[in-house]
């Protein structure tokens, strides 16, 4: 991460916050809430991208690419978002099962059916 005047330390954009309070998975989806410029002043420019990029859904890890930002920090913004109320999250829903457990699945009620 650079900055105008050389790198940024991570916890310079975190207020010094190593640990996110929410515990949210890379692939959590979040989505940006209100209305256009509904953000306080106060909201860093990071806060400022994070939530603009939000306005279409956007998993975790995506928004940690765009924004070039570890993912640690990403989570500690978008945890920020979350408790003010400017960003919603959604589970990406369940992972459906491999092929190799489905054709188990098949075989073992073929085997059932054939008794």
């Amino acid at each position: 991460m650079t900055g105008p005047g050389g790198p940024v330390r991570s916890y310079v954009l975190t207020g010094g916050r190593s640990e996110a309070p929410l515990r949210l998975g890379v692939e959590t989806l979040l989505e940006a809430t209100g209305a256009v410029d509904t953000l306080p002043l106060t909201a860093s420019r990071h806060h400022r991208r994070l939530w603009h990029m939000c306005r279409e859904r956007l998993s975790l890890a995506e928004a940690a690419v765009h924004l070039g930002l570890p993912i640690s920090v990403t989570t500690i913004l978008a945890c920020d978002l979350l408790a003010s109320g400017h960003l919603t999250r959604r589970s990406p829903g369940p992972k459906p099962p491999d092929t190799d457990t489905l054709l188990e699945v098949l075989h073992g009620l073929r085997s059932r059916l054939s008794v």
